[in-house]
């Protein structure tokens, strides 16, 4: 753990604030407008911000970073949170054939991890990567179903990933942000936080069509949840995506196993489960083939988080921009200790961002609960087995939302950083990048297969490069 004093701020901070300014005014953005106003509690010069009770109305207010609510709201909000990240952390190692129990544990340790790493400065939730998938695939030769084979050699490549990750976290922290922001400004990671939304949307659409009782009940959790935000006040529109899905899986219940339309749930796993088990354990195995298929992944979670923390740094309005460093040096760290012990290599969730987008709580004391509840969760099958009996077509519903709002946290990146699309650079950069991302365009590099999201990653920053340079040297 780095020393109490903090790294990022005073003279180090008001650098790394200059070069941000630099960036963005030469990509044509207005620095000012997007300048937040000095919060003492947050900007103390100490690891850790000063925590304050929050004192505002949940109906109009939000919750600021370094707020925290009383503890039976802080747990509700942590639960919420622990199911808006539960279907894209089960469903990324089921496709790569990883233990799915093992990788809810790991995302509840490294949570924790990135709370502390970055003294509690980052309101994130660290899941399982989707931008593995290709690559532990093209590695391990994974037919798709059951378990792994291969699976040390995909974990030798993670973990080689992650301390690439780290290590650029490293220098960011000793260099600042500012050759980040100017590699990929605004204009390219909000296209690259929008693409995460919309590249998702066809796998979870499919996934809730397959017959017309689940597009209804997929369609019922979107109006529910809906429902719950938009008619709703204080706490309760707090937890819309849970409520939300507590309706719906009644409602299901009801449908199915009462009056028998549909797939009725079975509830035999529950019955059969332990309340308590630890699950199995994996060695990493260190091959160069698969290190160097995997670990230039790091550069698209750079590319991936750099998108979310511009998008809370916009929805706080919180200079989160300093601890840049901080977070990327934690999730890399995060990433080669869960793959150490067989876990998926983690990233910041955009799918917990879309919750705080909805909900205006920011509060990172609220991660802290929701990584406790996966571990509990990771460390009960019995728990694991309940949270699985939520059909898929319920879980389809909630992505629909949170997808969509993960879609337009990006366009709220380019209207807080006053994108000027008057200007065809800034238009192409957008229209290309988003089409990409969106119809899942890939590239492979040698035996490097870029994914849709890696693509379109790596067309946005060379197209910056080239259209935005004479702006760079004017």
């Amino acid at each position: 753990m780095p020393s109490q004093k903090d790294p990022s701020s005073a003279s180090d901070n008001s650098a790394q604030n200059q070069s941000a300014h630099n960036a963005l005014e030469a990509a044509g953005i207005d620095s000012a407008a997007i300048s937040y106003p000095h919060n003492p509690d947050f900007e103390n010069g100490r690891w850790f911000p000063t925590w304050r009770p929050y004192k505002g109305d949940l109906d109009r207010d939000p919750v600021g970073i370094n707020d925290y609510l009383p503890p039976s709201k802080s747990v509700l909000l942590g639960i919420q949170h622990t199911f808006a990240m539960f279907g894209a952390t089960v469903l990324a190692p089921l496709l790569m054939g990883f233990d799915p129990n093992l990788a809810i544990l790991m995302s509840g340790i490294c949570t924790v991890m990135f709370f502390m790493i970055t003294g509690g400065r980052m309101p994130s939730y660290l899941g399982s990567s989707f931008a593995f998938i290709g690559p532990v695939i093209a590695v391990t030769a994974y037919a798709g179903a059951g378990f792994n084979a291969n699976l040390n050699v995909a974990l030798g490549g993670i973990m080689a990933c992650g301390i690439i990750y780290a290590l650029i976290g490293l220098l960011v922290m000793k260099t600042g942000t500012g050759w980040i922001e100017r590699l990929m400004p605004p204009i390219v990671t909000g296209a690259i936080v929008m693409i995460i939304g919309l590249n998702l949307a066809p796998v979870t659409i499919q996934g809730v069509s397959a017959n017309q009782f689940d597009a209804w009940m997929a369609t019922l959790t979107v109006l529910l949840i809906s429902g719950v935000a938009v008619f709703t006040r204080g706490m309760l529109r707090r937890l819309l995506l849970l409520v939300g899905l507590v309706l719906s899986y009644i409602a299901y219940f009801v449908l199915t196993n009462i009056l028998g339309f549909g797939t009725a749930i079975d509830f035999s796993a529950v019955a059969a489960a332990a309340w308590f088990g630890l699950p199995s354990i994996h060695t990493p195995r260190f091959e160069m083939s698969a290190i160097i298929l995997i670990a230039p992944v790091a550069f698209i979670l750079v590319a991936e988080n750099l998108g979310h923390f511009k998008a809370v740094e916009g929805m706080t309005k919180s200079r989160v921009t300093p601890y840049m460093g901080r977070a990327f040096f934690a999730d890399g760290l995060a990433t080669t200790f869960s793959a150490g012990f067989g876990g998926t290599g983690v990233t910041t969730y955009a799918e917990n961002i879309g919750v705080m987008a909805v909900t205006k709580v920011y509060s990172t004391t609220i991660f802290v609960v929701a990584g406790v509840v996966a571990i509990i969760l990771g460390l009960s099958p019995k728990f694991g087995a309940i949270i699985q009996t939520i059909p898929a077509a319920l879980l389809g519903g909630a992505s629909i939302v949170v997808f969509g709002l993960i879609t337009i946290a990006g366009i709220k990146i380019w209207i807080d950083s006053h994108i000027d699309f008057s200007k065809n650079s800034n238009l192409i950069i957008a229209a290309v990048t988003v089409i990409m991302g969106t119809g899942n365009f890939s590239l492979h590099l040698g035996g490097f297969d870029l994914g849709g999201i890696g693509t379109a990653t790596l067309a946005a920053i060379v197209l910056n490069a080239l259209f935005n340079k004479s702006s760079d040297v004017k």
